[in-house]
C-alpha cells in the first residue's frame, strides 16, 4: 500500500513557466487524500524561494519543508563536513550557499551553470580537485527540456568531464542518489517500500527511486520524456502514465486507507 508520494517538478508539474494541464488539480486531489507529500527536484538553476514563488503563481502552495533540492542537501553536507564551497553553479543559485565561510577545507560544488560552463571555469574546478578539494555534484542528469522544447546538455556531461580529467568520483547529492530519496522519506517517517515516485526522467527519477528501494516509480509522458524511455534503463518504471493527473489516479487506487 502506498503511504507517501515523491513528486518531481520540472516536466511533471510545469514546463518552464507553464503549468502542465491538470497538474495543480492533481496535487490538490492528492492533498485532499491526506497522503504525505514531498517535492524532490534536481533543478539547480533556481533557489528554493524562487521555485516556491513560481509554484504559488501557478496556484500550487508548497511549504519550504516540502521541497527538497540538491542545493539544500549540499549546504547540509558542507556544514557537516566543515567545507568552504568553490561554486560552479548558475549565478541565481549562489545565494543558497551564503554563510558557509570558515570551513577547514574546500569542496567543488557543480550544478547546472548554464553559460558559466566554459574552459576557464571548468579548469579552475579541475585544479581545485587536483589540489585535494572534495567533489560534490548537485545532479548528474544527462539532459533537460529547454525553453525551445528541445533537449539540451544537463549537468551530468560536465560532471563527467571533471571526473575523467581528475580521476575523482563525485558525491552525488540529488537524484538518482539513494540518500536523496531516503532523506525525503525520513522527513515523512515512511519506509521506502511504502512510497511512490513520479517523474519524467526514466533514469534519475524512476530507476533511481527503485534502486533506492521505493515500492513504485511512475514515468509520465510529459516534460523530457521521449518514446521508448521506459525501456532504456533498469529497473523499468512500475507504470507508464500520460501525465501527473493519471499518476495520481494510479496512486490513489493503491493508497493505504
Amino acid at each position: 500500500m502506498i503511504r507517501a508520494v515523491l513528486l518531481d517538478l520540472l516536466g511533471v508539474v510545469y514546463d518552464g513557466d507553464t503549468p502542465i494541464p491538470g497538474a495543480a488539480a492533481a496535487i490538490e486531489r492528492l492533498r485532499s487524500a491526506a497522503l504525505p507529500l514531498r517535492f524532490v527536484s534536481n533543478t539547480t538553476r533556481s533557489p528554493r524561494s524562487a521555485i516556491i514563488a513560481q509554484l504559488a503563481a501557478m496556484g500550487i502552495e508548497v511549504a519550504e519543508e516540502e521541497l527538497l533540492t540538491p542545493a539544500r542537501a549540499a549546504v547540509e553536507w558542507l556544514r557537516k563536513h566543515g567545507r568552504q564551497p568553490h561554486l560552479l553553479v548558475h549565478p541565481d543559485l549562489e545565494a543558497e550557499f551564503s554563510g558557509l565561510d570558515g570551513g577547514s577545507g574546500r569542496a567543488i560544488v557543480i550544478g547546472d551553470a548554464g553559460e558559466a560552463f566554459n574552459h576557464a571555469s571548468l579548469n579552475r574546478a579541475f585544479r581545485e580537485l587536483v589540489a585535494g578539494a572534495d567533489f560534490l555534484a548537485l545532479a548528474v542528469n544527462r539532459t533537460f527540456k529547454d525553453a525551445d522544447g528541445l533537449l539540451s546538455l544537463d549537468t551530468g556531461a560536465f560532471v563527467a568531464a571533471l571526473e575523467f580529467a581528475s580521476g575523482r568520483t563525485p558525491v552525488v547529492l540529488g537524484k538518482p542518489s539513494p540518500d536523496f530519496f531516503l532523506a525525503a522519506l525520513a522527513e515523512l517517517n515512511c519506509p521506502a517500500a511504502d512510497a511512490v515516485m513520479v517523474g519524467d526522467d526514466a533514469e534519475s527519477d524512476v530507476a533511481g527511486a527503485l534502486r533506492a528501494g521505493l515500492g513504485a516509480a511512475l514515468l509520465v509522458r510529459t516534460g523530457k520524456y521521449r518514446p521508448g524511455d521506459e525501456t532504456r534503463f533498469d529497473p523499468a518504471p512500475t507504470a507508464l502514465v500520460d501525465d501527473l493527473a493519471a499518476a495520481i489516479e494510479w496512486i490513489l487506487s493503491r493508497a493505504a486507507t
